[in-house]
């Protein structure tokens, strides 16, 4: 099956999907027009995530990743534009501010409802057909699979939540995308890790983790969020253009790197316990 050249699937026969859907930072130049700046068009990317997770392929799973910036359009937004967090400040299928709330068009160019339509079609739709694809495919083979939707946001967005986030952020959309099983023995290793965590917190997982977990059907979906300052030299609160982000450091990430190499290996004790 061939992909379009922004986006990338390395194939393993492992139980476990690994989706990176918000570490791109290609925008198109089509896509370019009106926007304030590049930097703020790419402020809000999960930072280095597709380095801290580099990992995964050789635990045998299959990683699935756009190179396309959330600003194009956000892949883990739900497309009928239905808010997944009711009552709190979030972006849009196509975000229009960034997450502090500064605006990411001129006035008066943002994306019209047709030009939504489209980027959906070339982009977001393409998306989520390779996801559902690979995870029919290691149905095939196995009983139960996991799918782990990896995200990274600052430690501190007073728009988006108060204080400080803690370290891990385990969204199972309250406990109905995985079995309690599995997100208990994801806790116990954050517990363990050093690290603060929490469970269906302030991210209770996006549309990739609510539209695809089944447990009944033996597709268990869980979204890890994580605090910036848990794998990258963070300056906590705002950020600015010569500061942001900082850069990869694989002595500062490797504890953090530890705990979620034991996370997905846990992913995968998970499946062959539910053969």
């Amino acid at each position: 099956m061939s992909h379009p050249d922004w986006l990338t699937v390395t194939r393993g026969d492992a139980p476990l999907v690994v989706s990176l859907p918000h570490t791109g930072t290609e925008i198109p130049a089509a896509y370019e027009r009106g926007l304030v700046s590049p930097w703020l068009a790419r402020k809000d990317a999960d930072w280095w995530i597709e380095r801290l997770y580099d990992f995964a392929p050789s635990l045998g799973a299959t990683v699935i990743r756009t190179t396309i910036s959330r600003t194009v359009i956000d892949v883990n937004r739900d497309p009928s534009g239905i808010s997944l967090y009711p009552g709190q400040a979030t972006t849009e299928l196509c975000p229009t501010t960034t997450f502090d709330g500064e605006p990411l068009y001129e006035p008066g160019t943002e994306p019209s409802t047709e030009e939504i339509a489209e980027r959906r079609t070339r982009f977001f739709d393409p998306y989520h057909a390779t996801l559902r694809a690979e995870i029919e495919r290691l149905r095939a083979r196995h009983d139960t699979v996991v799918v782990y939707d990896c995200h990274s946001i600052r430690s501190v967005i007073p728009r988006l939540f108060d204080g400080t986030l803690p370290h891990f952020n385990i969204g199972t959309n309250g406990g109905t995308t995985c079995a309690p099983a599995l997100s208990d023995a994801i806790e116990k290793i954050c517990s363990g890790s050093g690290f603060s965590h929490v469970v269906n917190g302030r991210f209770k997982g996006g549309y990739i983790t609510r539209s695809l977990g089944h447990p009944e059907a033996g597709v268990h979906a869980v979204q890890m969020e994580l605090a910036c300052r848990g794998y990258m030299k963070e300056p906590l609160g705002p950020v600015a253009e010569d500061k942001w982000p900082t850069p990869y450091d694989e002595h500062y990430a490797a504890p953090m790197r530890a705990a979620l190499t034991l996370i997905l290996q846990t992913c995968l004790t998970f499946t062959q316990s539910k053969a």
